[in-house]
């Protein structure tokens, strides 16, 4: 098993090509031909019926549970499908072990519906720390990698957010207001001043690619579920950017966050984006 965080910077070292492979393998025997192909009984609902799995999700998830724990012995995989079918393995985050924190397809309303706007999420964590992150949009053959202190890359090109333009509003997507508690609207709603510019968020993972871009300024999410953010905060911090909850603390995979919490191209429009929450809140 792997004891330290040495061992672990040695794997990444090493095999961080053969988590991309394992990625693309996954996403082309099981998500790609599923892809504007899905029949009824391949589609379910979960919480209801704006939360759906398909049978690419399932599949997807096992493929990437198998290969990831044989890559690294004693590692554990936090997939959402198998949260969803005990709870309790969520656990593992917290836990000892290094942890494969996985969303099969992000974004599976637009998957379902036929739009390009997908990605499968992969991060590898260990005490709570993200160290690698592994983003791909298979319809639109991107592919995001992240290695903590050790920078971003977009299909081998740097990635570098920057920060937005002096006097223009910010872009900010955000948590559709149906998905928020009382509490959390609240919050949102003091991003409702002049000089934002804000719409419903799509898929997590490519929203954080958007940010790492410089494509995109802020999000700002009501939820906390880590395999929908694990990976793109990283990608978002390698490329410069930064990440606060509305209480000011940076976000942590392992919960227990002031919601809602906002990820930016820099420093200066995350605290700007979280003191706006908080004068909501």
């Amino acid at each position: 098993m792997i004891e330290d965080i040495e061992t672990i910077d040695e794997f990444l070292a090493q095999r961080t090509s053969d988590v991309e492979e394992a990625v693309r393998k996954a996403a082309a025997a099981e998500i790609m031909p599923r892809f504007r192909q899905l029949a009824a009984h391949e589609i379910d609902q979960k919480s209801g019926p704006h939360d759906l799995v398909t049978d690419a999700d399932r599949k997807a998830e096992e493929y990437l549970t198998e290969t990831l724990t044989a890559l690294l012995p004693g590692s554990v995989v936090v997939g959402e499908e198998a949260v969803h079918a005990n709870p309790v393995t969520y656990e593992a985050i917290q836990g000892a072990a290094p942890v494969w924190i996985v969303d099969p397809v992000d974004g599976t309303r637009q998957f379902v519906h036929g739009d390009s706007g997908f990605c499968t999420l992969v991060a590898l964590a260990l005490d709570g720390v993200v160290r690698a992150s592994w983003t791909f949009a298979p319809a639109r053959d991107e592919f995001a990698t992240a290695i903590r202190g050790r920078g971003a890359v977009l299909d081998g090109v740097p990635l570098r957010s920057g920060s937005p333009e002096p006097g223009r509003d910010l872009d900010i997507a955000m948590s559709h207001p149906d998905y928020t508690t009382d509490e959390q609207k609240r919050a949102l709603l003091g991003l409702r001043v002049e000089g934002i510019v804000s719409r419903a968020c799509g898929s997590a993972g490519l929203e954080y690619l958007a940010i790492a871009r410089g494509e995109l300024d802020a999000t700002a999410f009501s939820w906390e579920a880590a395999w929908d953010h694990a990976a793109g905060l990283l990608l978002v911090e390698e490329a410069g950017g930064a990440h606060l909850t509305r209480t000011g603390e940076p976000f942590r995979i392992t919960g227990g966050n002031a919601l809602p919490f906002t990820a930016a191209r820099d420093e200066a429009t995350a605290r700007r984006v979280a003191a706006l929450l908080a004068t909501g809140a």
